[in-house]
């Protein structure tokens, strides 16, 4: 236990002292965020930023031709891609595409620990942007948006970095995954808050990273957070089934999902594993 110890009081000194190294955003979301909020842009000089970058330009195409878009005619091209998303949505979505660039370290254990933990992300996002998509469908009106469960999901367990790069000082940590695990559920969160608000993330985005394991905070409207749990749900990592059925139970007097076993149809199955592919 005395290297979980050590992560945790060394993680906590770093937290308090503000001395944490934090991941950055890639160059090309700089970019493309600080574009997004010229009042100058157009599509075209949006599109030469993103085709600069050619993950960012075929994620963005993988978008632009996804299902949730609900369009039939295919996209070949980013400024075509970038005209079918819109200006308004693009800052989020190439933020979300560019975020797996995040997850890279030189050292082969921390590398697979960090590949494990961008699959978690992904297969929770899958399940929460599907949700979305079903939920917008049938509420025109809510100020709830794709683009932004898109970056909620994906940018929700951030936290996890700084400690996995952390650990790769304490080797008996890796050794024991327990340990490992325990310094995240205790501090992801908290760290996670200090990222988005170095990325210069509105507050939103904070409380999803800070407060989505937090099963004590429990919005009366319908929030992101519930699509966050309810992918964390189906992917079981929440452990406790009476919490679960009371979330679902939640969700569905909340009109998130249809029923209470709605997650479990081999329609929503077809429906995340087919959102999975813009990110795969």
């Amino acid at each position: 236990m005395a290297a979980s110890n050590a992560l945790y009081t060394i993680l906590t000194e770093k937290i308090n002292q503000d001395t944490l190294v934090l991941p950055t955003l890639p160059e090309v979301a700089l970019k493309v965020r600080a574009a997004a909020d010229d009042p100058e842009i157009n599509l075209s000089q949006m599109s030469d930023i993103i085709a600069q970058d050619p993950a960012l330009s075929l994620g963005m195409l993988k978008v632009a031709n996804s299902a949730i878009l609900g369009r039939s005619v295919k996209v070949e091209t980013v400024p075509q891609a970038v005209t079918r998303i819109g200006l308004q949505q693009i800052k989020s979505i190439a933020t979300a595409m560019a975020l797996e660039q995040v997850f890279v370290s030189d050292n082969d254990i921390v590398k697979l620990y960090m590949k494990k933990s961008w699959a978690k992300t992904i297969d929770i996002a899958s399940v929460a942007i599907s949700l979305m998509t079903l939920y917008l469908k049938e509420n025109k009106r809510t100020s709830l948006s794709l683009d932004t469960i898109t970056l909620a999901a994906l940018v929700h367990n951030i936290g996890v970095l700084p400690i996995l790069t952390e650990a790769e000082n304490h080797p008996d940590v890796f050794a024991n995954p327990t340990f490992l695990q325990q310094a995240i559920i205790k501090l992801s969160g908290r760290i996670g808050g200090a990222i988005t608000r170095a990325w210069g993330f509105s507050d939103e985005f904070t409380l999803l990273a800070e407060s989505w394991s937090d099963l004590t905070i429990l919005p009366n409207e319908v929030h992101y957070l519930d699509f966050i749990r309810a992918g964390a749900i189906y992917h079981d990592v929440f452990k406790n089934e009476t919490t679960k059925e009371a979330l679902l139970a939640n969700y569905t007097k909340k009109g998130i999902l249809p029923e209470i076993d709605y997650m479990q149809c081999d329609e929503f199955s077809a429906m995340c594993a087919e959102v999975k592919t813009m990110f795969t």
